[in-house]
């Protein structure tokens, strides 16, 4: 994945987990798969030709999300590697093994070369050399970080919300209000915000005074924003395009705000940059470039 963005300049990753409930996802790959991609920016933010691979193992659902600048082409050939090597290989339980055949398969389209399936292994066209054990060792180090790292960042956040709380008032240990009965001790903006899944809500409570303190975790990736009349995050977006960008001059979109909450309603407008021509320099950056994905890929369960 390195030597593909050294010497083409496309932003490959794979991310591993346990499972989207940890990260506060119940529902489908694909959304969160995209949401993910966009929340890190996965790929050139001119060409949005990143590609990232999601792998849910106690899900057992995974995802190849790849960069808008696609379009649909990539969208069958990633289902093919999907479908003919890496799902063959997970239903064994050699998930080394399918991460890496796809990893290696999804390269050789980007480069422009021919990929075969015989029994979920890759064909090469002649003359194509195999990468060697050292190039394969590259590719899982950055593979094994991503993940690590990840698990890591949320086992502190994990940690930081349950660490014990004491009561400003008695100066005692307080208690975390079991989830099915906080929702009774909240407002109804705030009940609003947990049925949207924007926010999560611990409510902890003093055993001896009965003070109460309420703590917001913002959801990763929630598509609701804050309302500006009530400021309860559970305002719903929609953009119609008005004028279409060029290559040289720009667009606009006019975007109209719901909130579920209080009901208010507006709309506004944003000027959409003009397009860019694709440059043939690579970046040498070590971090993603700002790229986004509308969705393209495919998925796969075992």
């Amino acid at each position: 994945m390195k030597a593909l963005r050294d010497e083409q300049g496309i932003e490959f990753t794979v991310v591993t987990l346990h499972s989207m409930s940890d990260y506060g996802h119940d529902g489908n790959i694909e959304p969160f798969a995209t949401g993910l991609f966009n929340a890190w920016g996965v790929g050139d933010a001119t060409r949005n030709d990143g590609v990232m691979m999601l792998v849910a193992v106690d899900d057992r659902v995974l995802r190849i999300e790849v960069g808008s600048g696609y379009g649909d082409s990539k969208d069958l050939v990633v289902q093919r590697i999907i479908d003919r090597i890496i799902v063959p290989e997970f239903s064994e339980g050699d998930f080394a093994h399918g991460i890496m055949e796809g990893v290696e398969a999804v390269i050789a389209d980007l480069k422009g070369e021919e990929i075969g399936s015989d029994r979920g292994e890759v064909i090469y066209p002649p003359g194509y050399e195999p990468p060697g054990f050292f190039e394969r060792y590259a590719a899982w180090f950055y593979a094994a970080t991503t993940p690590v790292a990840g698990f890591g960042a949320w086992l502190f956040m994990k940690w930081r919300r349950r660490r014990p709380r004491v009561c400003p008032v008695e100066g005692t240990t307080m208690q975390l209000v079991p989830e099915d009965l906080d929702d009774a001790l909240l407002s109804e903006g705030q009940s609003k915000e947990e049925a949207l899944k924007s926010v999560d809500y611990d409510v902890w409570e003093c055993p001896d005074c009965g003070h109460r303190t309420i703590e917001a975790y913002r959801r990763w990736f929630s598509s609701y924003g804050a309302c500006r009349s009530c400021n309860y995050r559970t305002v719903d977006s929609d953009s119609t395009i008005l004028e279409h960008p060029t290559y040289s001059s720009s667009g606009l979109r006019r975007v109209d705000y719901s909130c579920q909450h209080c009901g208010d309603e507006w709309s506004g407008t944003e000027v959409i940059p003009r397009k860019e021509r694709s440059s043939s320099s690579s970046s040498s950056s070590s971090s993603f470039g700002g790229g986004s994905s509308s969705g393209g890929g495919g998925s796969g369960s075992w």
